[in-house]
């Protein structure tokens, strides 16, 4: 058992410390820049005739993840795993609800993570921990359920015709 514990250790780091992680780090950069550019359009010009701050807030927040969410999702399809363009044999509208729950989960967890660090360290480096451990997580979600051969419970296996066309991906 030792031994298999250390190879899924091995086998994360190697996840972690891949090209791959890079390019679901870039994609996440250019969601934050969506994310941004979205809640500032739709503050000044989508919704400021709403004249409760709160809710203009929240409704320009909301269409920001929105946006950003899209973007990264879109973004990691074709750029992140584009290698496995072979292996989406779900709808994209499930795969979008899988990559968006992955998301969810991970948001959800950054925010215990900084209320939990936060009182040991400045807010901001909490917050900054926080998304690190979060995006590790995000990650391994994504590249094992949402853009792997992970199935959801009860979705029909569909087999591929001719196996010996698929390529094979590294570590198989």
């Amino acid at each position: 058992m030792n031994l298999n514990i250390r190879l899924s250790i091995g086998s994360l780091l190697r996840r972690i410390f891949s090209r791959r992680f890079l390019k679901f780090g870039t994609v996440g950069a250019s969601g934050t820049v969506v994310n941004l550019g979205m809640l500032y359009f739709a503050q000044e010009h989508i919704f400021n005739a709403i004249q409760q701050p709160e809710m203009r807030l929240n409704l320009s927040l909301a269409l920001a993840i929105f946006f950003a969410t899209m973007n990264n999702f879109f973004w990691n399809r074709l750029w992140t795993w584009a290698d496995r363009r072979q292996h989406y044999d779900r709808p994209i509208l499930i795969q979008f609800g899988q990559y968006t729950m992955a998301c969810w989960l991970s948001i959800t967890l950054q925010a215990i993570f900084t209320n939990m660090l936060a009182p040991h360290f400045y807010y901001m480096y909490a917050n900054l921990i926080a998304i690190g451990l979060t995006s590790v997580l995000n990650f391994v979600l994504n590249d094992i359920w949402t853009f792997g051969r992970l199935k959801l419970m009860g979705a029909p296996a569909h087999h591929h015709a001719s196996p010996e066309r698929q390529p094979k991906l590294p570590g198989e």
